[in-house]
This record gives C-alpha cells, structure tokens and sequence, in this order.
C-alpha cells in the first residue's frame, strides 16, 4: 500500500500560490483573507493559527475577526461587512456557531465571489450546476489529490461515505464532474460494505474514528480519509482503520498529513484567485 503525502502535494500548491501572490503585490493588490471566529473553541483557535502561518508563508494577508460570545446577528452583520470591503478577497466563518445558528444560516451573507470555502448555498447550487464557484475546500482537496495522484475518474466506481454540504455531497458533485460513477453512502445506507467493496475509489468523511474496516474495501482501492478525530492523547486518527486496510487498499491518504494541508493550501489558492477577478 501506498501512503498519498498529501504535505507534498500542499507544498506543490503553495508554491504556485506563492508565485501568483507575489505578482498580485506587484501590481499594487494584496490578497487577503478574513477569517470570522465566533467562537473561543480552542480547536477552533489552533486551526486558524495554523492557517495563520501558512497565509503568511505564501504571501496572503490573514485578517482574523475574533467575536466574543456572538448572537447569530452579530455573525451576519460581520460577514455582511466584509462581502462589502473592497480590500477583502475571501472569506470564511468558523464553527461551533451560536446555539441555534447554522453554517447555512450565516453562509448567504457571505458574497459568493468571496466564498472561497464554499459556505453559501448559492456556491453549492452553482457547483451541482457545473457552474464555475469556489467548492468547499476539504472536498475540493479530495479531487485535487485524486488528480495529483493521476488517479483515473473517468468511468470510475467511487464511493462517498458521507453527506455533509461540507464535504461528502459537494465531493460526489465533484467526481460527478470528472465523469465518475458515484454512490453517496450514509447512515441509512443498507449493508454499507457490500456497497464501498465495490469502489475504485473511496472516499470517507463521517466524523467516527475506524469506522472503515477491511471489509469495506476493494483490493488495490484508493482511500480518501477525510476524517480527522481526537484521541486521549492528544493526536488524530481518521475515519478508515489504516492498519487494517494496508494490506488491502492500494493507496491511502495518512492522518495527519493527507488531506488537512491540501485543504488549507486550496483556501489559500481560492483567495488568491478571487484577488485576480
């Protein structure tokens, strides 16, 4: 079994948004990216460190808004400030939100030319139309692995396990694009084995550490592991049961350093790409 290095991939990334940054500052523009955090979740504030470091790694101005004990309003009528500031390119808003506020809730207010995470409902809609939009960027990580990997889609038999707007359906929307067979898998999904034993790919993003075992995958299978869940000790661990399927799968993406720095390094692409329209 292969282990994707999914750091190389994001480095491969950052270079070229480095260089398009670089050209955008030259010409008078500074890419930046506004990240609302409505929240004092400490997970919450290691990840935006962490994306921190790598906006200022590439050239990307990182503008943090930190909202103390917000009510939903507070978290729309800063995103609506945002979508209006000339000199902000993307924006993302982080989770958990104020009880009783969802991600879809606060996502309209922010304008879709800067949504590079794909948030708001008019992005979703555009990415099932085929229509050119900024795909979430965990799912648009998937695909862009996939193709770094020369993986071929095209007539493919994938397998989404997962239904989230963040990840699972705007992925299978994604595959669906490359001309891929794909069959979105859930909890009410009957014998999900019998179902994932016959992807060429698979692809999991449920939020339950080991849920994938070797039963759920085809021989020489390769294996997207989104999931990115906290152990006792403090590490991570995905969604597949590595151990259990290397002797199986024909390539995986590690947890860490699979699919969390491609998203990351895509974030930064989507900004990026945005300052240039």
């Amino acid at each position: 079994m292969t282990l994707i290095d999914g750091r190389a991939i994001a480095a491969a990334i950052t270079a070229e948004v480095t260089e398009t940054a670089a050209k955008l500052r030259e010409s008078g523009t500074a890419p930046t990216l506004a990240v609302l955090v409505p929240t004092d979740d400490d997970a919450t504030a290691w990840y935006v460190r962490s994306i921190e470091r790598a906006a200022k790694k590439v050239g990307v101005d990182c503008r943090v808004v930190q909202l103390e004990k917000p009510t939903g309003e507070d978290v729309t009528r800063e995103l609506d400030k945002l979508s209006a500031d000339p000199s902000v390119h993307g924006i993302i808003c982080q989770t958990p939100l104020p009880e009783g506020v969802t991600l879809d809730d606060v996502g309209a207010h922010i304008d879709p030319r800067k949504d590079v995470d794909g948030a708001n409902p008019v992005s979703l809609g555009r990415l099932t139309a085929g229509l050119p939009t900024y795909a979430p960027a965990t799912a648009a990580a998937v695909l862009e692995i996939l193709k770094r990997e020369q993986v071929a889609l095209s007539g493919a038999q994938v397998a989404v396990v997962g239904r989230s707007t963040v990840v699972g359906k705007p992925a299978a929307l994604l595959l669906l694009g490359e001309n891929a067979t794909v069959t979105v898998c859930h909890s009410r999904t009957k014998d999900l084995a019998a179902v994932t034993k016959t992807a060429d790919v698979l692809v999991v993003a449920v939020g339950r550490a080991h849920f994938i075992g070797a039963d759920h995958v085809k021989p020489g299978a390769v294996v997207i592991d989104v999931g990115t869940n906290p152990t006792p000790e403090g590490g991570l661990v995905g969604d597949v049961d590595q151990a259990a399927v290397e002797e199986i799968a024909g390539s995986i993406t590690p947890v860490p350093g699979g699919v969390g720095p491609v998203t990351t390094s895509l974030l930064l692409r989507h900004t990026v790409t945005a300052a240039q329209s």
